[in-house]
């Protein structure tokens, strides 16, 4: 089998398209040349490459219809565009959509393998994580990326789903946790049977034990029958123990016993019952700080860390942002029942720029509160900054700033004064000679500021 990376060229230009191909295969790509979009997608059905590199202008579409077609398709497939002077700024709002890059022509040579060199690297990355699972990356389809940080992440990730190890997942609120739980369960031995997830954070207490391990009849007031817990629910499966970090001490104990002992103790019952489950967990908290602090169990740690897999913030993966917007906007305009094409380019800018405290729970948020509000296909940037509770700033020159003010200010006036011009100059201080010459400027007719404006206005269409 070679291990040549495959790259898909796509140009109308034939001595081009021969150039390239040269270039490619003496740095040793497999190189697929095609001079269409359709062609392009035929080859796509056939076999995915490493890399798509495409022309900006084709014969039967441009290459950013082909762009968007391949991000819908196949969302971690990188695309290099190749754009002449006059189609930059498309290529460049293409950036922002998500595109890996784009070159100018003519380009250096070097250059052009530079930039193919990291592509591929990245998809190497990913397609090699999930070269285990033969015919797609179902696994990890939840988890929406192109970054070199996140593609490092799931091959280790792939790489640890086919063991039983118990697996610490770190990061912030909101960066994935569980997402990536579920996927390192689909990739695992135990995909077929139950993913359970709880968040230890959010049970009291004496709820939590019974939650986990079950209880008998009568073990406490209001246990009027016997009741399964968690561990057996997740029997030959996963148990998920989301924010363990906020586990108290007491049960970190009895939950250590269970990990070391394989056997779960139902609250009230004598007997213990053997368990089969394996166990991930996830924190937002700083273990090594809650050790030394008394509030979480050394012994406990160690037996959860096994491996540790670190999901990074969105602000640290902003390649990330505008592949995953378009992909929940994408989702979001069949729920809203929308016709919702994508972005404008301001607004991806804005959501790239984002600090993202809340990571990619809070960018859901912010799409979907976009997605509400549309009225047209492409989101502007408006909506965008009402999501983020960014405040717009619109610069107006010195003289449009003074036209609004007085078109304002004189609107106040006659409101306040119910129409009546005499009144509104005087509190203006202006003759009403000037005075009238102002509303003149801007159009305003005192008679419709009136109570009876609506009386005056009828009175005005009968007389036409």
């Amino acid at each position: 089998m070679s291990t040549q990376a495959h790259v898909l060229l796509v140009d109308d230009d034939p001595d081009l398209l021969r150039l390239l191909t040269i270039r490619l295969q003496a740095g040793n790509y497999r190189v697929t040349a095609v001079a269409s979009m359709e062609a392009a997608l035929a080859q796509l059905a056939v076999a995915l490459p490493a890399l798509v590199i495409t022309d900006v202008c084709l014969p039967d579409g441009d290459g950013l219809a082909l762009f968007d077609e391949i991000r819908r398709q196949h969302a971690a497939l990188p695309v290099i565009l190749l754009t002449a002077h006059g189609s930059i700024p498309d290529a460049v709002e293409a950036t922002t959509r998500g595109a890996f890059a784009y070159l100018t022509k003519p380009f250096d040579g070097r250059q052009l393998l530079e930039k193919v060199a990291h592509a591929v690297s990245l998809s190497h990355v990913v397609s090699s994580a999930a070269a285990t699972a033969p015919g797609d990356e179902a696994w990890r389809e939840a988890l929406i990326s192109r970054s070199a940080q996140m593609a490092e992440l799931l091959a280790e990730a792939r790489l640890v789903a086919s063991t039983d190890a118990s697996i610490l997942i770190r990061g912030a609120s909101g960066s994935g946790k569980e997402l990536l739980a579920r996927a390192i369960h689909r990739a695992s031995p135990r995909a077929k049977a139950p993913f359970i997830a709880i968040n230890c954070g959010a049970i009291p207490e004496q709820l939590l034990e019974s939650e986990l391990f079950g209880h008998v009849k009568g073990a406490f007031t209001g246990a009027v029958s016997h009741r399964d817990g968690l561990f057996q629910a997740a029997e030959g499966g996963t148990l998920f123990l989301d924010e363990i970090g906020d586990m108290p001490l007491p049960l970190q104990v009895k939950l250590l016993r269970v990990l070391q002992e394989h056997a779960v103790r139902p609250v009230g019952a004598t007997q213990v019952k053997a368990t089969d489950v394996r166990i991930l967990s996830a924190t937002h908290r700083d273990l090594d700080v809650a050790m030394q602090d008394g509030l979480f169990r050394e012994d406990l740690y160690y037996r959860l860390n096994v491996v540790t897999l670190s999901l990074p913030p969105l602000a640290a993966r902003r390649e990330d942002i505008a592949l995953l917007a378009n992909h929940f906007l994408q989702k979001l305009a069949s729920k809203y029942h929308k016709p919702l094409n994508g972005f404008a380019a301001d607004a991806l800018a804005a959501l790239a720029a984002a600090p993202w405290p809340g990571n990619v729970r809070q960018l859901y948020n912010v799409v979907e509160q976009v997605s509400a509000l549309a009225t047209a296909p492409l989101i502007p940037l408006s909506l965008v900054q009402r999501a983020l509770r960014v405040p717009s700033l619109e610069v107006l020159s010195y003289n449009e700033a003074k036209k609004r003010f007085e078109r304002d200010y004189l609107i106040q006036l006659l409101r306040l004064t119910d129409g009546n011009v005499a009144d509104a100059a005087r509190l203006a201080e202006r003759n009403r000679t000037e005075f009238y010459r102002l509303l003149q400027k801007y159009a305003l007719t005192p008679s419709l500021f009136r109570a009876d404006a609506e009386v005056v206005a009828e009175a005005r269409q009968n007389e036409g």
